[in-house]
């Protein structure tokens, strides 16, 4: 489990973030943050003075990271990039999130070490992690200025018979409901948003297409919800393209794994972050996922 619960001692009276940068390594401002969140334990009631002081035994809840074996696919001095497995969180929901990508990273490359972007749980493929503070700032930079470039391959419904730009503005809904927390849609007072997209296969059996996606922006479920604004639903995409009753029930974890296959085709969303090119510190970079992303879209479908 990342989050550990440690029984402490501090032999002296002295204030409660001083302790845990001189012990632990935490600048004074990450050391503050874990305390307003109500990490540090005295007498079992959390204390959240982040001045607060603390004497004699006491508890703290951290994060310590821990391995499944996934090695990076790329790496060089100052970031490193990882081929993330479908189903594996970018960052822990909670502290009982048993594993996340988060957790590769720090444990393989140190507590500076950061994710400077996300995908979503169930997309795999490239995610380039910086090694430091400041590589994660100028990375993040990057991103903010749109300098990354991305490729994605989605395997979709039908036939995508050519190719196609899509630019429809995406909002993301702000009721609280279940049904729509977590839906994006295309909407006139959204935010601008741009794909291409490429059919590369037919696969005329299954009646779907193996598609490059390009986004010039970055907003949540783009490619998602632009596929299935022209009627090509990602395979296995359990939201966009369903029911209003199967989106309740998988954001409520009560759809079966059969239900959704039968509903979706497949039992993950088969997309996957493929391609990333980017200049940092002088040198140009294209990164290519080494995952065969074809083979296993068809070993859900088949």
């Amino acid at each position: 489990m990342p989050f550990v619960r440690k029984r402490m001692f501090a032999p002296k009276k002295q204030k409660a973030f001083l302790y845990l940068i001189q012990e632990l390594g935490y600048t004074q401002k990450e050391a503050q943050r874990l305390i307003a969140k109500g990490r540090l334990f005295v007498n079992g009631e959390p204390m959240t003075r982040t001045a607060g002081e603390i004497e004699g035994e006491f508890e703290f809840i951290y994060f310590e990271p821990i391995t499944r074996g996934l090695e990076p696919t790329y790496e060089e001095e100052e970031f490193v990039v990882f081929d993330k497995p479908s189903g594996v969180l970018i960052h822990p929901q909670n502290r009982y999130t048993p594993y996340s990508l988060i957790d590769e990273l720090k444990y393989q490359y140190g507590r500076d070490a950061n994710i400077t972007h996300r995908i979503d749980q169930e997309t795999s493929g490239l995610v380039l992690c910086a090694k430091n503070k400041q590589s994660e700032r100028d990375i993040k930079m990057m991103f903010e200025q749109r300098d990354m470039k991305k490729k994605y391959l989605a395997f979709v419904h039908g036939d995508f018979k050519k190719e196609l730009t899509v630019v429809e503005p995406l909002l993301r809904a702000e009721d609280e409901s279940a049904i729509v927390r977590m839906v994006v849609k295309v909407d006139t007072k959204g935010k601008a948003s741009k794909t291409f997209f490429r059919p590369l296969e037919y696969f005329e059996k299954l009646n779907m297409t193996l598609v490059e996606c390009v986004p010039y922006t970055g907003r949540q479920h783009q490619i998602r919800v632009h596929l299935f604004h022209v009627k090509h639903p990602i395979v296995g995409d359990p939201i966009y393209g369903q029911s209003e009753e199967n989106i309740v029930k998988f954001l409520e974890r009560e759809l079966s794994a059969e239900q959704r296959i039968k509903n979706s085709g497949a039992q993950r969303l088969l997309l996957h972050a493929s391609e990333l090119a980017f200049d940092l510190y002088g040198d140009s970079y294209i990164i290519k996922s080494k995952v065969d992303f074809l083979k296993t879209c068809l070993l859900h479908v088949m």
